[in-house]
């Protein structure tokens, strides 16, 4: 009897602390925001339980939560935010998540952002006309009549010409990557050695790949390969001593 007693005191001991933690659970409601602007399609899970949830259209999301766990907000196109739950989190009827935007473009250099006086705006030329670079103009001319490019051809001049419209395609990515990226960063973050930085440049944008990120302004894939392009530049160096 007395055996009993206890079971039963024992049983109702893990009930009320089964209770009591399930008390302690509340279900969170917020809203993800980036800058004023709300955000859908943010994922979030809760660390503690692994429990989900995905904000809606207007930003607004709900999760179950208790003090002290912790909330992992992630996105494709958003830095990522970590909140751990607080009692003034649960005390609030809503929780406002501030999100920012990765940066994925180059940064460029504004000459003048108010001039907007185009040849297309005067219509001297129509809307979406291919602009020619003065290289490629002189190619257009070399090759504009049947005539033109036989005797150019024969001359060489085309070939010559080409070569330059290549130069000069060459040596706007090398200022942009000049642009894109501090001497230190070759340096500290690649190991390329002060006096090999130009080089290691020209290496760059040699490659198709690296040449095509640099003209979509794709920062992320620009660092993503640089990074293999330095690894395969110090082994030429390395090969070179």
């Amino acid at each position: 009897m007395r055996i009993n007693s206890i079971i039963s005191i024992i049983v109702l001991f893990f009930v009320q602390i089964s209770f009591g933690q399930k008390n302690d659970v509340k279900l969170l409601v917020g809203k993800v925001q980036e800058q004023s602007s709300p955000v859908e399609g943010v994922n979030i899970i809760n660390n503690a339980t692994q429990a989900t949830a995905v904000s809606d259209s207007d930003g607004n999301f709900s999760i179950a939560v208790r003090e002290g766990d912790v909330l992992v907000f992630s996105a494709v196109n958003l830095d990522p935010v970590r909140i751990r739950i607080a009692q003034e989190h649960l005390a609030n009827t809503s929780l406002v998540v501030k999100m920012t935007a990765k940066e994925v473009e180059l940064k460029e250099v504004v000459v003048n952002e108010n001039a907007n006086i185009t040849a297309e705006n005067l219509g001297i030329i129509p809307y979406g006309q291919k602009k020619y670079t003065p290289a490629e103009r002189k190619v257009y001319t070399a090759t504009s009549t049947s005539i033109d490019k036989l005797l150019n051809k024969i001359s060489g001049r085309t070939a010559m010409l080409k070569k330059e419209v290549n130069v000069e395609k060459k040596e706007a990515l090398f200022r942009k990557l000049e642009y894109l990226f501090e001497e230190n960063y070759y340096t500290d973050r690649l190991k390329i050695p002060v006096d090999d930085i130009k080089g290691f440049q020209l290496f760059c944008v040699d490659d198709a790949d690296f040449a095509v990120s640099l003209n979509s302004k794709n920062k992320t894939m620009s660092m993503f390969l640089i990074t293999d392009l330095a690894r395969k530049y110090l082994t030429i160096l390395e090969n070179e001593k």
